[in-house]
This record gives structure tokens, C-alpha cells and sequence, in this order.
């Protein structure tokens, strides 16, 4: 049975405008050309530009729903008479010559910021390159073609050999036993670079060792061929006794399996891999111990809304009584309403991480004066938003993907925010001060005997920080240093 009855409810919903600013503050400047160049391209209301005049003076919103008290047809809106131009004129554009809209109008100072990129071979066609000096015939061709395309970039063939051989009984109809492509496979690891082809880590280093002649070399085969195992994990008394080395023997041993790539597909893939550029959103200048702090602008050009679409609307707002005239209207309004909030939500965006990191560089203002990490306070999103005024998931918006040059280098924003730790005498310091301790502490202990984890929280702990060694252990893997037993050395 239906009933009827009063509800009260309180929602929170956001506009798509809100939305569409929440989604532009977390694009980095890097991303924001790309961002504003898809916008360019899906509204052609939007343009690029200074805007010379207030376009919201050239229509009311309702404008082309309310009656108008102008019958003249010729008035402009800045009170001047003219000759009112066909809207065919900015529709259509065919007849316009190339080279007014390809001028060039670069000066000889102008900066250049395209990025050449070099064509050269790939890491397969070397591979591939090699195969015409080997005399196969047709059937190991094929195979050594379809081994070849399952090297990874690494240098090494991942799959076991009776995959491939089904994979190619089923895609080719080629029928090989496993020995027949262990074959051709033997034939590959012979390629440049040396390595290549290995199936894992212990083969690609005895690959390589194959070549080599030298004592030191067949001691350093015999370890990686027998004791693979206990030489990752640099039990090197348990090694030195097994062969009965001495430690200079041992010692260079060690050093020529430290000489050999156990990745040989980075050879040439180096030279592929794109470059990664980090375009500052921030610049902070140090004047004489007074902090200036800029917005990098360099991929956010100027926007405006294009003054023909603002004349297409006057056009089609004068005509009250055609409907299609009437749908036309209300086209080019969204369009231009459109605009105008993307060009509202960049500037906004603008404005929020502007006022943001001028409140992270004023708390923060020692450490950007000399970029002395031990001068880092301990900082939370939340004292940013209180200082600004603005929600915590706000300020993670900002802080995230942002970067900010200073005098000492370029940081993430991320990279600023710290837990506090409270020494013996109950003052607040930054977790990253007590990493540059740790990181400091580790890069100057003696190799031969690193220092563990308990000695490392004894040495922070007489220095005043009240630290545990889990703590200690879970700082050393957030800075990527190995346990004690990993980072010892003959």
C-alpha cells in the first residue's frame, strides 16, 4: 500500500563547474597545455587570446528569450551603426587562403621549445640485423624470427621453449620439438649484445663469462654456475670457504661479475626510451634572503571567447520567431557559457595553487631560504588548508603532481609534507630531518661491516630522536636502501 509522507534531507552536490576546476587542479603544468588544447579543439567558442572587450556586455543570458526594445538591426552594442555581416561569413571558411591562417610570426629570438627526436634502429632490428650472418635454413629461420619477437625488452626470453613450440604448431603450423628451438636458441646467445636471449638472470651472466678468459673470470663462472644463490644474497665467507679464495681473489672475482649488464636489452634501449621533463608549476627565488615566489605560465596561454561566435549570437537573437534560429541561439550560448567556465576554472586554478604554495613557502620559509633539510618543520595538509582556508582533499589536489623550483634544485610539493617526531627534549621535528640523519649515517659506515637496523635507532637515539627500529626499518625502505646484509662490500 503507497503511503505519502514528508522527508527531510540534506545533500551536497557539486556543478559541473566545481567539478571540472576539481579536476584542473590536479593536472601538473606539464599536463595543462595538453589539457587546454583538447578544450581548444571541442569548443570553438574558445580561442586563444587576450579578450579586448567584456563579452558579457555583447548578450544577456535570456537575451534571445526576452523581448528587445532595438528594432535596428545595424547597432553593434557600443553604440556605433554598421552594416551588419552574413553569419555565413564566420560558418564557413573555405575560401579563406592558407597563408593567412599559417602566418609566421617568429622572431629570430623567439625560443624554440619542440624537442628533436633521433631515428635510429631498435633493440630487435639489431637483433634481427644479425640473422643473415648465420647459415640457417628456412625452418630455423622461422624459428629464430618467432624466438626473437618474445624477447622482452630486457634482453630475455620469458616463456618456456614447449610454449613456443605449441604457439607455433597452432598460429604457423610449424612443428618443432623442444630440442629442435633450444637449438636456434643457442645460436641467438651467441648475438650482440652479449646476454641476450638468456632465460634468466644465472644463464644471461654465463653467457656473458663465456667470453672471458681471465682467472678471475673462471673463479667468478664457477661462483655464479654453483653458488648463484648464496652470491645474491653475499654470503661471501660461505663462497670464499667452498672454493678455498682468499679475499683478493674473492675481491676480483666480484668485481668482474659487477662489470657484466644483467639487463644486456638496456644497451640500446637507453637510447630509445623518451625523456621524462619536469616542467616546474612554481618558481621560488631567493633576493637577498626575501623569498619571491611566481607561477610557471609557459603552457597556459592566454583564452578568450571568440568574438564571432559572440556576433553569432546577436545574430540569431534578433530572429524571435524562427525555431531554427531559436535552437541556434541556444547552441552558441552553451558553446560560449562553456568557454566562459573553462576560462573561470583556469583562473581559479591559477589562484588556488598560488595562494597554496605562497602558505607552504611561508611555512616552510627557512628551509626554501637555504635548502637545509634539517630546517624542515613538520608539515600536514591540514595545516595548509587552515592557513588558507580551503579543504584538506583541496590541498592534496594541489600538492599532488606539483613541482617547485628553487635555488637548491626542483621537489615535488609532495615531498614537503612530513609526520613530526618529537626528540627527548619534546620539541617537533620533521620525519625527513631524521631520514637525513639515516641516509647520512648509512653513506659513511664501513662497508665491510654496514650498520643494522638496532644500531641505527642507538646512533638516532643519542642523538635526542626518540625513533624504534621498525621505524628505522620502514624509513630506510621508503629512501630505498637495502637491509645491513644487502649493502655489504669486500
Amino acid at each position: 500500500m503507497l503511503k505519502q509522507h514528508l522527508q527531510q534531507k540534506l545533500l551536497q552536490k557539486l556543478s559541473p563547474q566545481q567539478i571540472q576546476l576539481m579536476k584542473l587542479l590536479q593536472v601538473p603544468a606539464i599536463a595543462l597545455e595538453q589539457r587546454i588544447k583538447e578544450e581548444l579543439q571541442d569548443n570553438p567558442a574558445l580561442e586563444e587570446g587576450v579578450d579586448d572587450y567584456e563579452s558579457e556586455d555583447s548578450y544577456e543570458d535570456d537575451e534571445f528569450t526576452n523581448d528587445s526594445d532595438s528594432g535596428d538591426d545595424d547597432y553593434d552594442g557600443d553604440g556605433n551603426s554598421q552594416d551588419y555581416v552574413d553569419i555565413d561569413d564566420y560558418i564557413q571558411d573555405e575560401d579563406v587562403p592558407y597563408y593567412k591562417l599559417n602566418a609566421n610570426n617568429k622572431g629570430a629570438d623567439e625560443e624554440r621549445t619542440e624537442m628533436p627526436i633521433v631515428l635510429s634502429s631498435t633493440f630487435h632490428d639489431l637483433l634481427s640485423s644479425q640473422l643473415s650472418t648465420y647459415d640457417l635454413d628456412d625452418k630455423q629461420l622461422i624459428i629464430a624470427e618467432y624466438i626473437l619477437g618474445n624477447i622482452d625488452d630486457d634482453g630475455y626470453i620469458r616463456r618456456p621453449l614447449q610454449s613456443i613450440s605449441d604457439d607455433m604448431a597452432f598460429s604457423q603450423n610449424v612443428f618443432c620439438e623442444e630440442e629442435e628451438i633450444l637449438e636456434v636458441l643457442k645460436v641467438i646467445q651467441t648475438f650482440e649484445p652479449r646476454g641476450v636471449g638468456a632465460r634468466d638472470l644465472q644463464e644471461c651472466l654465463l653467457i656473458q663469462l663465456h667470453y672471458k678468459t681471465s682467472e678471475s673470470a673462471l673463479i667468478a663462472k664457477k661462483i655464479i654456475k654453483e653458488y648463484m644463490d648464496e652470491f645474491s644474497k653475499k654470503h661471501y665467507d660461505k663462497i670464499a670457504r667452498h672454493f678455498g679464495l682468499s679475499d683478493q681473489e674473492l675481491k676480483d672475482a666480484i668485481a668482474e661479475i659487477l662489470k657484466l649488464n644483467p639487463r644486456p636489452g638496456d644497451s640500446m634501449q637507453d637510447g630509445q626510451k623518451s625523456q621524462v621533463q619536469i616542467i616546474p608549476d612554481f618558481i621560488i627565488q631567493n633576493n637577498d634572503g626575501v623569498l619571491e615566489l611566481s607561477m610557471s605560465s609557459k603552457n597556459a596561454p592566454d583564452l578568450k571567447v571568440s568574438s564571432s561566435y559572440v556576433e553569432m549570437m546577436d545574430y540569431y537573437s534578433k530572429d524571435k520567431k524562427s525555431k531554427s534560429a531559436k535552437e541556434a541561439a541556444n547552441f552558441v550560448k552553451q558553446k560560449i557559457d562553456s568557454a566562459k567556465w573553462f576560462i573561470e576554472a583556469i583562473n581559479q586554478r591559477h589562484q588556488t595553487l598560488y595562494v597554496t604554495m605562497l602558505a607552504i613557502m611561508e611555512y616552510q620559509h627557512e628551509y626554501f631560504l637555504e635548502g637545509d633539510e634539517t630546517k624542515l618543520k613538520p608539515m600536514i595538509l591540514k595545516d595548509i588548508a587552515d592557513q588558507v582556508g580551503l579543504d584538506i582533499s583541496t590541498v592534496s589536489r594541489v600538492a599532488n603532481s606539483k613541482y617547485v623550483q628553487t635555488h637548491f634544485g626542483t621537489y615535488s610539493l609532495k615531498s614537503f609534507f612530513s609526520e613530526a617526531m618529537h626528540t627527548d627534549a619534546g620539541e617537533e621535528v620533521s620525519s625527513r630531518e631524521v631520514k637525513k640523519i639515516l641516509s647520512d649515517a648509512i653513506a659513511s659506515e664501513d662497508k665491510r661491516k654496514p650498520i643494522t637496523d638496532e644500531a641505527l635507532a642507538q646512533i638516532l637515539n643519542d642523538k635526542g630522536y626518540e625513533i624504534a627500529r621498525r621505524t628505522v626499518a620502514k624509513y630506510r625502505e621508503q629512501l630505498n636502501i637495502p637491509v645491513a646484509r644487502m649493502r655489504k662490500a669486500l
